[in-house]
């Protein structure tokens, strides 16, 4: 993802790092946040098992994997480490806290680039992201540096389009991804249970999925995250979105 970029440091230095800024960003606030919820909500319910581990924190370097963080600025998605939770110690309804614990990463994403999304939205400055056609880096980068207002639109849409990526992304009902926690936690018995066996062979699934396109595939994984991606870019961004693809 940022690799791409390299073409055009020395045509626009500053464009280059406002890019490598908001993903920094992206990546301290929502894979960080993104855990810390995690945790949290785990916490707030009665498990105590992130405290043992000291993730009930803000500091970056509980959370961040070196490769997941690495991934953000090749790939444009990644990961930070798992909370360890342990549902059953939790009061009330078991399934409903897994669900619970699960949604609370990828639902803070979404908040983050709600709130980032807002003077985009309110169309205080314009749309712009990183993910453009190779072909189109330099013509973007000179589009990007023309104002303040399009530089700071760059951060901010990069913050959001990131954000919205990882909420989605782990929201893919495979494991180790959340939305196979949120599923299992809100299916009935009679379906969790066979969904429940599925797990182990959820991983190698994933990693299919996710390297197909890069191997002349079909990009089945990326095509579904397309629709739901569009619709919140449009919710959090609003008819103000400019679109360099």
């Amino acid at each position: 993802m940022i690799l791409r970029y390299l073409a055009v440091l020395d045509d626009a230095p500053l464009a280059f790092v406002i890019l490598i800024a908001a993903f920094g960003a992206s990546l301290m606030v929502g894979l960080v946040l993104h855990e810390f919820s995690h945790a949290y909500v785990a916490d707030s319910l009665g498990d105590r098992t992130p405290r043992s581990f000291g993730r009930l924190s803000l500091n970056p370097k509980r959370h961040l994997d070196p490769l997941g963080a690495a991934l953000i600025f090749l790939a444009g998605f990644g990961w930070a480490r798992p909370v360890p939770v342990n549902p059953f110690n939790t009061s009330g309804n078991v399934k409903l806290n897994m669900a619970a614990i699960a949604f609370a990463g990828p639902a803070t994403n979404l908040v983050v680039a709600a709130i980032a999304g807002l003077p985009i939205k309110f169309g205080l400055v314009p749309f712009f992201h990183p993910f453009v056609a190779p072909s189109l880096v330099r013509f973007a980068a000179g589009v990007w540096t023309e104002s303040p207002e399009n530089l700071l639109g760059l951060f901010l849409g990069t913050i959001v389009l990131l954000n919205v990526i990882l909420a989605i992304f782990n929201l893919v009902p495979l494991a180790p991804l959340d939305g196979f926690r949120v599923v299992a936690g809100l299916l009935p018995p009679t379906l969790a249970t066979p969904f429940a066996r599925l797990e182990p062979w959820c991983p190698g699934v994933l990693m299919l999925l996710i390297v197909l396109p890069f191997l002349g595939g079909p990009a089945w994984l990326f095509e579904a995250m397309g629709p739901p991606r569009d619709f919140l870019l449009q919710l959090f961004a609003g008819d103000t979105l400019v679109r360099l693809v």
